[in-house]
């Protein structure tokens, strides 16, 4: 009896430069392409269900019929994601319950004023780029490496592109990278590093995989796949950004380690998000806890540290990733609800928390938590920066390094610039450009916050500097003088 005749095996897609060669970033005359596959060179772990698509519907909401726009990143109705398929070992009875602002004398809320500009740094439009047709949902500067501070990433639809800001006000394409699935839309960017120091690029979006490519080598270095629907934000943890955590729309936000392509963490459950979970950002001191929100309207704060053994476990695994004993973390340290609808944006300022929802404004508060005291967390809202016109969702704020300034956009195309830490909040600026008239979704301040870039739903990307601000070109910059024309780079 004969034997069965076995298909023949395909062959394994490898990932090659347009450009030969494999120095690290640096500033190019010419840009480099890299073509990004549909499987990773070497294989990482797959955990939930779902079909790795995910697409909504509808539109922002606005005033009257004005502002509206996509209300997410080709998401719009609430619609609830599929459950996913969570251990059945027994959850410890928690009682989840929502702190609320206090309220009464001495917990009034200070409020900036959104009208008079202090003029303390003056901001000048400097440059745009087109980025492509598609909009363009993300950019950020990368604050991990000291010699890489001047360079942003950017996603348009299939491609991830790296830019240096030139002297001149300028743009310098460094790398570019297209996705095989043509049909994908990179909905989030984060810079990350390796073990030893080497760059990564993060990128995920509408197909819920994330892609993380080595700017040094011009490959991709691990596919990681087990969201089930797209993934709206990723971040890394900067005292550790060989980990990342990304938020998706699956309801779950997932712990990674980018070395070894493990999953290792996954917070959903018993008491995780109701919806989609938007955004994230990791505690900047304290690398086991980390805030999340989504449109539950509520931001939820997280803590790892009891699973610090299988965080380390993470580096020295050997198996294949797929076995890794993957832990479930179904109770958060916190519920908060200082908001009335979706939350789309939230950083750590401190032990304080900076949150953003669809009601023009940003809230400063204090999550008092109480671990180890008997009694209920409570929240104390600080302050309020109001932003006009800012009451579609998926417009996300950024800061400088030390959280001098936040500069953040709206749907009229307007950038309002707030000085952070003053009492009361101080409105440093109001940004614009004559060509710019369509919803800002990000912002990116520099390192020191002297360069403001902004990326928007028309496909382009803006900038801004400031006026007479002493600084130095870095090494390996060669700017030229800059002759009023504007550098409009072919990617």
């Amino acid at each position: 009896m004969e034997s069965p005749k076995k298909s023949p095996e395909k062959p394994n897609k490898q990932y090659k430069s347009l450009r030969k060669g494999t120095e690290p970033i640096e500033p190019q005359k010419y840009p480099r392409r890299v073509a990004i596959a549909a499987s990773a060179s070497a294989p990482s772990s797959a955990a939930g269900k779902g079909n790795g698509k995910g697409k909504g519907k509808g539109k922002g909401k606005g005033k009257k019929g004005k502002g509206k726009g996509n209300s997410s990143p080709e998401a719009a109705e609430p619609t609830r994601p599929t459950v996913l398929d969570y251990p059945s070992t027994p959850t410890p009875a928690a009682r989840i319950v929502p702190a609320v602002p206090d309220v009464g004398l001495g917990c009034e809320v200070v409020v900036g004023s959104p009208t008079t500009p202090s003029g303390k740094r003056v901001y000048k439009a400097t440059n745009m780029h087109a980025e492509g047709k598609s909009p363009v949902y993300t950019v950020v500067f990368n604050f991990l490496d000291v010699r890489y501070y001047d360079v942003f990433a950017t996603a348009c639809g299939p491609r991830v592109s790296t830019y240096r800001c030139l002297m001149n006000g300028n743009f310098a394409l460094l790398q570019a990278y297209l996705d095989d699935e043509r049909e994908e839309s990179f909905y989030t960017v984060s810079w990350a590093c390796d073990t030893d120091g080497t760059p990564l690029l993060v990128a995920a979006g509408k197909s819920g995989v994330i892609r993380i490519i080595n700017c040094a080598t011009e490959k991709i270095h691990k596919t990681l796949a087990g969201h089930g629907f797209p993934v709206n934000e990723i971040k890394a943890q900067p005292l550790k950004p060989s980990l990342i955590i990304s938020a998706s729309r699956d309801e779950s936000i997932r712990l990674w380690n980018v070395h070894t392509g493990i999953f290792i963490l996954c917070f959903a459950g018993t008491g995780g998000h109701r919806n989609e979970v938007l955004s994230l950002d990791f505690h900047p001191s304290d690398m086991y806890r980390f805030a999340s929100c989504g449109m539950d309207n509520t931001v939820r704060i997280w803590s790892m540290k009891e699973f610090s053994p299988y965080i380390e476990k993470s580096y020295t695994w050997t198996d294949i990733p797929a076995r890794f004993p993957t832990k479930y973390v179904q109770l958060p340290v916190m519920v908060a609800a200082v908001h009335t609808d979706y939350v789309d944006c939230t950083r750590w300022l401190g032990d304080f928390i900076l949150s953003k929802s669809g009601e023009n404004e940003i809230l400063l508060w204090e999550p008092i938590t109480n671990e180890g005291v008997p009694g209920e967390p409570r929240v104390d809202v600080l302050q309020k920066y109001p932003v006009p016109e800012c009451d579609i969702w998926t417009i996300k704020f950024s800061c400088d390094f030390h959280f001098n300034q936040m500069a953040i956009g709206n749907r009229e195309g307007k950038v309002y610039v707030w000085e952070v830490q003053a009492c009361p909040p101080v409105l440093t600026a109001c940004l614009s450009n004559p060509e710019l008239k369509s919803p800002i979704r990000q912002t990116a301040m520099s390192f020191d916050g002297s360069t403001i870039v902004a990326c928007s739903d028309d496909g382009n990307i803006w900038r801004w500097d400031e006026v007479d601000h002493p600084t130095t070109p870095s090494v390996g910059n060669k700017t030229k003088k800059n002759k009023g024309k504007q550098l409009m780079i072919q990617g």
